[in-house]
């Protein structure tokens, strides 16, 4: 039995954190940076209206990272499962898939993104200040958009037999690039969006040049070759069915950050620099939760189809205890610094006095939130894939979508940055409610299973 697969099935709950969750943590962190780097390199131009730019851009970025998840997430559990029930002989075939449809997909939108580029700035909430830096920024992301998304599904795929650490490594590599190459970009070419968006795919070119070393020189298992790619429903099905929830999570997430940005922008560039800046600072602590989540999902798969329902258990528990008093830390030590962060990133007094209420907003469901993806992760983990879908659906569109009207008729430009919190509160019920009434059957089929069992 391979090192990493002796710990998803017998290593404490500590180790579990510190092989599996620490590293994927890592990675989220390294995300939060990635994302916040272009912000915080623009923002030392002090022009609000860049910041804005960039931040119209974010949902079409989400965009491309929820395709990407839809295969590196699928494509990540589907090879949990099969590990833990010893099906070795299709991982070549899922690999190969994640492969070649990341790469297919990210031409698409590629294509779609440079034919129809003004259309679809104006979309986002471009106007006559914004347009043309939306515009210089989209196209450059465009052209690396298969590099992006191959990064995406190939950072989590390696995940799926316990390689936290070499995706720690590649998702390292592309921040540090992307964050040096900002500065000269930016600080020293003056390059503005232009310069954040390649040293966005030149970060990213970085990250796919270890994934593919480290797929085809360390990992025998897995194959991007395309003899072995394979379209049949037992290839394919579980990769979507399993990605779906979270797919479906950031795709809406990215509509619902389009109508946002659309009613924000009528109170004016500066209200969507700062409403920029706050989002960047909440998701430090939403990333670190879904990062200890996504690291214990293959522990969670694993040990749920090995059968080992008591460890599973443990799993789930202390996980959820543990997401709490982390999310409770990090929204406390953010809060008392919220204003010294806001003026980091710009130093503009408007936005500043915006951003000391939106930053609120932000935080406030901080030690909450971990318990909410947990409740996705166990759904996914344990095959429910429609309920994890739903369940991931009412956060980012079921819910937020009515509610972000009604507190922006309400309360106006604040209702709209409370609404968030106030989404997460019936998200997080209906998610338990969900959970719950899928462990009930569960158990109530391990029940049946025993009693049909002969007495020995």
């Amino acid at each position: 039995m391979k090192r990493s697969q002796k710990i998803l099935e017998s290593a404490s709950f500590p180790k579990l954190l510190l092989n599996l969750c620490l590293p994927t943590v890592i990675i989220m962190v390294v995300m939060v940076v990635y994302h916040m780097a272009d912000t915080f390199f623009i923002g030392q131009t002090g022009d609000p209206a860049k910041i804005a730019a960039i931040s119209l851009c974010a949902p079409l970025f989400s965009i491309l990272s929820g395709l990407g998840t839809l295969l590196g997430s699928g494509g990540c559990t589907a090879l949990s499962l099969a590990l833990g029930r010893k099906e070795t002989s299709r991982i070549k075939a899922f690999t190969s898939l994640c492969c070649w449809g990341s790469l297919l997909i990210g031409i698409l939108f590629m294509t779609v993104l440079l034919i129809a580029m003004k259309p679809i700035s104006t979309v986002l909430g471009a106007d006559a200040e914004t347009l043309v830096y939306t515009t210089d920024y989209l196209r450059i992301i465009a052209l690396g958009a298969p590099l992006i998304l191959f990064n995406n599904v190939f950072a989590n795929i390696i995940r799926s037999d316990g390689a936290a650490v070499e995706s720690m490594i590649a998702n390292g590599l592309g921040t540090l690039s992307n964050i040096l190459l900002d500065a000269l970009f930016i600080l020293v070419f003056s390059w503005d969006v232009a310069g954040a968006a390649l040293a966005t795919v030149i970060g990213n070119a970085i990250s796919c040049i270890y994934l593919f070393y480290y797929v085809v020189k360390k990992q025998p298992a897995f194959s991007l070759h395309p003899k072995y790619l394979s379209l049949k429903k037992d290839i394919l099905v579980p990769v979507i069915t399993l990605g779906l929830p979270l797919a479906c999570s950031t795709l809406l997430m990215s509509c619902s950050s389009m109508i946002s940005n659309r009613l924000m922008v009528g109170y004016g560039s500066v209200a969507l620099a700062a409403q920029g800046v706050a989002g960047k600072i909440g998701m430090l602590i939403s990333m670190i939760a879904m990062g200890i989540c996504m690291g214990i999902q293959p522990a969670i798969s694993y040990n749920f189809a090995a059968g080992n329902s008591k460890r599973t258990r443990m799993i789930l528990r202390n996980t959820g205890i543990f997401t709490v008093i982390v999310g409770t830390i990090l929204t406390v030590a953010c809060f008392f610094a919220r204003n010294t962060i806001v003026a980091a990133f710009i130093d503009n007094d408007e936005v500043i006095a915006y951003g000391q209420i939106m930053v609120l907003a932000s935080l406030v469901t901080g030690p909450f939130y971990g318990l909410y993806q947990l409740c996705q992760t166990f759904l996914q983990s344990t095959g429910k894939a429609s309920y994890a879908t739903l369940a991931a659906l009412l956060d980012k569109g079921i819910y937020f979508i009515p509610i972000l009207f009604l507190m922006d008729r309400l309360f106006g430009l604040y209702g709209i940055a409370f609404t968030g919190a106030v989404t997460l509160v019936f998200s997080l019920a209906t998610a338990a409610l969900f959970s719950f009434h899928w462990q009930h059957k569960l158990n109530a089929g391990a029940m049946a299973t025993t009693a049909a069992m002969p007495l020995q």
